[in-house]
């Protein structure tokens, strides 16, 4: 009993050592008294493009904003077609309608996202097959996938079909988690292998390239989000990227509640949606999209001091790009290597004292209430991983 005692007071001292020592570096790289896990940065025309909707009354979703940030996100990222949403959410569930996700197919995507990739599927009544993900980069894990696939899916002409559900296998939706570019090389060869259609979930790497290709554009389709947590906002917001022609009318077309453009005739020919950005949340954007560039370096900037600090300590381990690949940082995290169970909970409650507010990553997708009756692959990295990730604090301005 003694023994047990003295090992778990030994265990509990070198527990608060490195608690106290992950402290002191984070309050050495970020020299702020309360750090925020990601705050926007304001810093250019913000306030004057605001001002100039309101004083001309364009605020909703007409106004030469909404254009104007279409194109800077299309010079930025290289899509030929951009459509401005309401969110990233909103541009997820409008990319999977018009590319024939149809109810009771399933969407292929990692178990770590946050919820909307999900929900978006659930929103064309089409079902989520969650599968694992990688420990170097927390994206998805291409060899488990493709070994999934082998034993789950049957190929056919056209499409492949999940041999246990007996349901079509329509689509996969990788997703540049935290801002780290996936493998879409590899990704895309097993897409083509299965006939699967590919929508990419690029909500927090705009910024992020892999082999000098932006994210979002390996795909039919891509997708961004502008929330205020992300590197560039609009308050809310969302966009679109694709090179189809005919793929970027249908969406613009969706994306305002299917009207047809008359010059006062109010008309639509079929179900839309009205997820069309407001130009007044378009205007904040194309204000930060004018300094992103800075944005994007005091990002690097802020990893690479990261990384100086954290590289010596055995306990834990910093994601960092590989070497095809430059990452955005949206969110800097650590895996912690420590065999108590606990010890990331109170990593994080210790830190929010100090007011060092860190999260956790996202509670995996299949074991939320409703999704626990999804397909899904063997999953115990994503398990495994759940108590070992940390995000810290990447503001821009730090």
């Amino acid at each position: 009993m003694n023994k047990d005692k003295a090992l778990l007071g030994s265990i509990d001292s070198e527990s608060n050592d490195r608690i106290n020592q992950f402290i002191k570096i984070l309050r050495k790289v970020c020299n702020h008294r309360v750090l925020n896990l990601h705050e926007p940065f304001f810093s250019g025309n913000e306030t004057k493009y605001l001002e100039e909707c309101v004083s001309t009354n364009f605020v909703s979703s007409v106004g030469k904003f909404v254009s104007k940030f279409e194109e800077m996100l299309s010079e930025l990222t290289g899509a030929k077609h951009v459509i401005a949403t309401v969110n990233g959410t909103s541009a997820l569930h409008l990319s999977l309608l018009c590319l024939g996700i149809r109810s009771k197919d399933e969407v292929l995507l990692p178990t770590l996202t946050f919820v909307g990739s999900a929900n978006s599927i659930r929103y064309c009544n089409a079902i989520p097959h969650f599968c694992d993900i990688s420990e170097d980069d927390l994206n998805l894990d291409l060899d488990k996938l493709r070994d999934h696939l082998k034993f789950t899916a049957e190929k056919h002409h056209v499409h492949s079909i999940n041999k246990y559900t007996n349901k079509r296998i329509a689509a996969i939706m990788p997703v540049h988690v935290f801002g780290q570019p996936v493998d879409m090389e590899t990704l895309l060869s097993i897409a083509s292998e299965y006939k699967l259609t590919i929508v990419e979930d690029a909500a927090e790497s705009l910024g992020s390239f892999l082999n000098k290709k932006h994210t979002g554009t390996f795909g039919e389709i891509g997708c961004l989000s502008f929330n205020g947590n992300k590197i560039v906002t609009t308050g809310g917001g969302g966009a679109i990227l694709t090179n189809d022609d005919m793929l970027a009318k249908q969406i613009r077309h969706m994306s305002t509640t299917a009207k047809i453009v008359h010059p006062w005739e109010l008309s639509h020919d079929e179900i839309g949606y009205n997820y069309r950005m407001p130009n007044i949340n378009a205007a904040l954007g194309c204000a930060q999209l004018e300094l992103f560039s800075n944005l994007l370096e005091n990002k690097r900037n802020l990893h690479m001091k990261y990384k100086k600090e954290l590289d010596g300590i055995p306990w834990l381990r910093l994601i960092s790009e590989n070497k095809e690949s430059i990452s955005n940082y949206w969110l800097n995290t650590v895996i912690v290597k420590n065999n108590e169970d606990c010890f990331q909970k109170r990593l994080i409650e210790t830190c929010h004292k100090e007011k060092i507010f860190l999260r956790p990553s996202w509670k995996p997708l299949h074991l939320l209430p409703m999704f626990q009756s999804c397909p899904k692959s063997e999953l115990n990295t994503a398990s495994f991983l759940r108590k070992k990730i940390i995000n810290l604090p990447s503001s821009a301005f730090l």
